[in-house]
């Protein structure tokens, strides 16, 4: 297998952090050699967070250089463009249709830029999931990130391993059975 570069990114809250340590999790137990690095920025306030998981067989570095993500996860749109310079050429970016407007927005000192997932499509392979509506739909919006987690490894082809054993040892019990039904959503709405 060749080396993955997967960048997860969104605003403090949305559980990218977790989702990231999910993914480590699997891939560790299923043989894979992993390094994760995060970035949390002013994540408690609302600010950019961003993890880098790199797997394969052999990794030096947690580290992904401009240019290099296979993957991108983005948990809010416009944490997708701050990012989109990460992904290769032919990379794929999953887009969480979901807006979090920062403080400058908030206090109408600056727009919130429009048309986000256009401007994606236009520049590179882009998959649109709506995971807030999807866990909203679940009865809880705060499992978006296992949606997105779910998308993520079907398009890595990494839905063969135990994500069941996965969830139910690192989730807290009461919220096991919503954790698995929102991965398999993820997981069936991976549409590419």
């Amino acid at each position: 297998m060749n080396n993955k570069n997967i960048l997860l990114v969104g605003v403090g809250g949305q559980g990218t952090i977790t989702a990231a340590k999910l993914l480590t999790t699997g891939l560790i137990e299923n043989g894979y050699d992993v390094k994760m690095s995060e970035i949390h920025g002013m994540s408690q306030r609302g600010g950019s967070v961003s993890t880098q998981v790199r797997f394969g067989e052999a990794i030096q570095s947690p580290v992904i250089e401009l240019g290099t993500a296979d993957v991108i996860v983005a948990f809010e749109k416009m944490e997708a463009m701050r990012y989109l310079d990460y992904l290769k050429e032919g990379g794929l970016i999953i887009v969480n249709d979901h807006e979090i407007w920062p403080l400058s927005v908030v206090i109408n000192k600056a727009d919130y830029p429009q048309h986000l997932i256009e401007k994606l499509e236009n520049k590179t392979r882009t998959l649109k999931i709506d995971a807030q509506k999807m866990a909203t739909a679940l009865g809880n919006p705060k499992v978006a990130n296992v949606i997105l987690l779910g998308v993520l490894v079907k398009a890595l082809s990494l839905q063969g391993l135990d994500w069941d054993k996965i969830l139910k040892d690192t989730v807290k019990k009461q919220w096991i059975d919503l954790n698995s039904k929102a991965f398999q959503q993820g997981v069936a709405a991976f549409n590419e």
